[in-house]
């Protein structure tokens, strides 16, 4: 059995049982994307003057937002989906254990976790994207990439979740990094404003960050600004992470499920 085969099983596995509750998801997710816009997007956005905006480069400020939580929803989405139920599959109903009775191995768990992932997102985005097109945000066909850019996006940062998860005997841990991780990014990686406004060492703090060189990447696509010269730095730093996070997640999970 191929590593692609296998993963498509594991994929298969969460379909399952996903597809008793994937209504609920679909409606949360065209919910999300409502209500921020409507509460930041049109009400911060209606406090801003004519000056505010030339820091969102002369957007509407709900034009500026909203591909940034594109990006921040599929950080999100994989912190929820890496963690707690990655940690019931180890530890708590030993999912993991029984698949590996059978040809699957610890490579083809995680492909096919981040399979799942990778669609899960999709379809959020999809949802997402149909939500920012009825706000009139989308302005060029190009928007359409914005999705299999947020579902890179959400599987980096899923690789990386996967291999601490994998690592824990508690979920204690998740706390620390909800609070001091996926917060900061969520707060200081340009989602809700420009980070020229913050002092230059933070900004360069910002580039080292993931999910800041996501939003640019979202942004550039769903507004037609896309810099030709830093989108391809953006995509490589996303890349690379990927290719490192999924090294890690299965050389943690290998070493979990041996002890």
């Amino acid at each position: 059995m191929t590593v692609l085969t296998a993963s498509g099983r594991v994929w298969q596995r969460n379909w399952l049982v996903y597809r008793h509750l994937w209504h609920r998801s679909i409606a949360f997710g065209f919910l999300q994307p409502v209500l921020f816009l409507t509460a930041m997007g049109i009400g911060i956005g209606a406090l801003l003057s004519a000056a505010d905006l030339d820091a969102f480069g002369g957007f509407p400020y709900i034009h500026w937002l909203a591909p940034g939580l594109l990006a921040a929803m599929a950080m999100n989405t994989a912190t929820f989906e890496s963690t707690f139920p990655i940690m019931r599959k180890i530890m708590w109903g030993r999912n993991y254990e029984a698949m590996l009775s059978t040809p699957l191995t610890t490579r083809s768990l995680v492909v096919g976790e981040l399979l799942w992932v990778a669609f899960r997102i999709g379809t959020l985005a999809i949802a997402f994207l149909i939500v920012m097109t009825a706000f009139g945000v989308v302005r060029t066909p190009a928007a359409l990439l914005a999705i299999p850019v947020t579902m890179l996006i959400g599987v980096c940062f899923s690789t990386c979740l996967f291999a601490f998860t994998a690592t824990q005997r508690n979920d204690v841990g998740f706390s620390a990094v909800f609070r001091f991780v996926i917060n900061p990014l969520f707060l200081f990686s340009g989602t809700f404003f420009p980070l020229s406004r913050l002092p230059d060492t933070i900004e360069g703090i910002a580039w080292l960050t993931p999910l800041f060189h996501g939003v640019e990447l979202v942004r550039g696509l769903v507004l037609g600004t896309l810099d030709p010269v830093a989108a391809p730095i953006h995509l490589a730093y996303l890349l690379a992470m990927l290719a490192f996070g999924v090294m890690l997640a299965d050389r943690t999970l290998r070493r979990r499920m041996a002890g």
